[in-house]
């Protein structure tokens, strides 16, 4: 490993603008970077028109503030706002089955 390499993360941010689409940016940042400095490097709220301050954000799935400071190799998520409660989502299909099946 270059030693020059240990002063530096390389991080994955992704954004997923809808179902079955990520956007995926690859960086390289100096060691002691905060998630943060990853949702903005990676220019994806300008592409997406997303408020950075706005966003739930996470590292390998878990949600974690934007001051979390990263580690090489993390990946950083994005999350786009619910639509729906996700228990309004299920007791909606379990009705829409129920209906279906007659029953």
């Amino acid at each position: 490993m270059d030693p020059a390499d240990s002063n530096t993360l390389h991080i994955e941010v992704v954004y997923s603008p809808a179902a079955a689409q990520v956007d995926r940016v690859l960086l390289r940042l100096p060691a002691g970077a905060c998630l943060g400095d990853a949702v903005r490097a990676s220019g994806l709220c300008e592409r997406h028109a997303l408020e950075a301050e706005s966003l739930r954000t996470g590292i390998w799935g878990r949600m974690q503030p934007l001051q979390a400071v990263l580690r090489d190799q993390d990946r950083v998520e994005m999350y786009r706002p619910l639509k729906v409660d996700p228990k309004e989502a299920r007791r909606l299909r379990y009705k829409r089955s129920r209906s279906a099946t007659g029953g």
